[in-house]
């Protein structure tokens, strides 16, 4: 009768002991979680972020008569409407991370300091990064052979996007003493395409894409993140502000999703 007790009693302390180890793991793991949590939004709250917008030149849509048929606005308007609406989204994502600064919230006090950007600002397509394993891509060299005694460029075709540099080395710094500015996201380039049919095809058989170009910068020049997001856009959608509202925001959520992946790993 011992000897049973013995075994239940060494069978019971075995199972509390692996019971209260199993607790204290439980425990460990939410402490961890929330530790986590605690140290993103602190991270994310060390960094403030600048927004510069695409320029003028760099908006290129192909349907822009049905925006104006359903619209009214001319092609000037209908620019300056995507311009400060793409803006405007980004802002509004943005600033539940981290402190932003939108370079169109206040034209008069920014205005020089943009047309200065937009100075030394470059442009070259390079080969769209993986967003995977993501590495600044690099201008790749230009394969040359020779055809029945012609210079031949080899072509890549591999999709590519419009990437930002700019050409200055005092800018930066000179935008980081006076925004307090640690990153910088470059909006590109805004491609509205028409993939099925004629540009401004209205009928159901259309198929439209929202493209955006980004590079997003440190103030020591490192780049973080740049490529493409892109969005499909159907064909009866010709209001700026369902554009705007429904379809720049998709746009906005893939690329701080990138941002907040890029500081995460720099931290």
């Amino acid at each position: 009768m011992m000897n049973i007790w013995s075994g239940h009693k060494t069978t019971l302390i075995l199972f509390l002991t692996f019971y209260i180890f199993c607790l204290k793991l439980k425990a460990q793991d939410k402490t961890i979680g929330g530790s986590n949590k605690i140290n993103t939004r602190e991270v994310f709250a060390k960094h403030k972020i600048m927004i510069i917008p695409f320029e003028n030149r760099m908006y290129l849509s192909e349907i822009d008569f049905m925006i104006n048929k359903e619209s009214k606005l001319n092609a000037k308007q209908i620019k300056t409407t995507m311009r400060d609406g793409l803006n405007e989204q980004f802002y509004r994502r943005l600033k539940s991370k981290m402190p932003v600064v939108d370079l169109l919230d206040d034209t008069v006090k920014t205005k020089k300091d943009l047309e200065n950007i937009y100075q030394y600002l470059s442009y070259q397509y390079l080969k769209v990064p993986s967003q995977d394993n993501y590495k600044a891509p690099t201008k790749e060299k230009e394969e040359k052979t020779i055809n029945k005694g012609q210079i031949v460029v080899e072509t890549n075709n591999e999709t590519r996007f419009m990437n930002a540099k700019l050409k200055n080395a005092t800018l930066v710094p000179y935008l980081t003493g006076k925004y307090k500015t640690d990153l910088y996201l470059f909006i590109n380039e805004l491609d509205i395409k028409s993939l099925n049919g004629t540009p401004g095809d209205f009928s159901s058989e259309a198929t439209r894409k929202i493209i955006l170009h980004y590079t997003v910068y440190t103030d020591d020049a490192k780049e973080i993140n740049s490529g493409i997001a892109e969005v499909n856009l159907p064909s009866d959608v010709n209001n700026p502000n369902k554009i705007i509202h429904s379809y720049f925001s998709q746009l906005a959520d893939i690329v701080v999703s990138r941002i907040e992946k890029a500081v995460l790993k720099m931290n």
